[in-house]
């Protein structure tokens, strides 16, 4: 089930970061890595740093965009700070780890971490099903990126641990990949356009609340399906004569 839990670097600055982020991955057994359009290579430095979990580090598979990293996951949660304009369903570091372990054993899910100073974008936020912060001290919270995946993937371990003690079994929903959600928001904004109800130039903050409520909602596979079989009706339809 570890397997299935990835861990993303978005345009990474500093190979170092990596090889530290590998080791961090590897001391709690993730070894799944993605680096998104990396401004660096990993090069001697990121392996000496990433000591015994070179492994991870060479492994570590290279995509240029985040939805090429996310497209098969059925999970993904960003890391982000909660002071954002607009509001998403945030969990705290150990809800994190319980929720991408309870649906690792289903599918593919993914912890996305941003960029060194800057984070994630509000657009690939918009991707995540949900936001996590670490409630670290606010007069001095300053976590560098390794840090950062370190304290998630300890929480990530301690959920499977506590699993693997009572044995509980995996979920059996079956939720659609963040592949399959791209596809429904774009069908749901062509058929928005094609009511008249965002016009084509400006959809302003419309598209992105119902990105929220979608996320929130977290609506299943076949639940999906049914929306857009809904779309596809209201795109049929003919104004009379």
């Amino acid at each position: 089930m570890l397997d299935q839990i990835r861990i993303v670097l978005v345009n990474t600055s500093h190979s170092g970061n990596m090889g530290s982020a590998a080791r961090a991955m590897k001391t709690m057994g993730l070894t799944q890595m993605v680096l998104v359009d990396p401004q660096v290579l990993p090069d001697d430095n990121a392996f000496a740093l990433a000591a015994g979990a070179s492994d991870v580090l060479a492994n570590a598979r290279i995509v240029p965009t985040l939805d090429d990293a996310i497209a098969d996951c059925g999970l993904v949660i960003g890391t982000s700070a909660r002071s954002r304009t607009l509001s998403w369903p945030m969990l705290d570091p150990r809800e994190a780890g319980e929720k991408l372990v309870s649906e690792g054993g289903r599918h593919p899910v993914a912890l996305v971490f941003g960029r060194e100073r800057t984070g994630l974008t509000n657009d690939e936020l918009q991707k995540c099903h949900y936001h996590v912060a670490i409630p670290a001290n606010p007069e001095y919270s300053s976590l560098n990126l390794a840090m950062a995946v370190q304290t998630l993937c300890y929480e990530v371990r301690m959920s499977w641990l506590q699993q693997e003690q009572i044995g509980e079994s995996c979920m059996t929903v079956d939720y659609p990949s963040a592949e399959q959600l791209e596809g429904f928001y774009q069908h749901l904004e062509q058929t928005l356009m094609k009511t008249g109800f965002i016009a084509d130039d400006h959809p302003g903050h419309v598209l992105s609340k119902l990105r929220r409520l979608f996320n929130r909602a977290r609506p299943e596979a076949a639940e999906l399906n049914i929306l857009r079989g809904i779309l596809t009706s209201v795109q049929r339809l003919r104004t009379p004569d």
